[in-house]
């Protein structure tokens, strides 16, 4: 069977972890790569991806908004649309209409 991949969260507090043992154990650590220009690297790397995490939500945020807005125009838009086109139906011979782009045979 296959690991399953962490959570975000999970790899946030995973990491958070580890980099406290490895500085602990930092001395042990050293002669196998593991120094402190490493753990730096390590908790930097953490930080980043909190930020962007952190960035990444408030876009989806703000899509959801912007996303209700312009759902919300388009009905409206819908609405205008079919209002002018039942007007144009009851002015103007079907002949007229694909002046207007409308295409219906009635």
């Amino acid at each position: 069977m296959g690991r399953t991949k962490l959570s975000f969260a999970e790899t946030i507090s995973k990491t958070q972890v580890l980099a406290t043992a490895l500085k602990a154990n930092s001395t042990q650590l050293e002669k196998r790569g593991i120094d402190n220009s490493f753990i730096t690297e390590l908790e930097k790397l953490r930080n980043e991806s909190i930020t962007l995490n952190d960035e990444q939500e408030k876009l989806k945020a703000d899509l959801k908004l912007k996303t209700e807005a312009l759902l919300e125009k388009i009905n409206l838009l819908e609405k205008k649309y079919a209002e002018a086109k039942k007007i144009i139906k009851i002015d103007f011979a079907q002949s007229q209409w694909v002046e207007f782009g409308i295409e219906d045979k009635r």
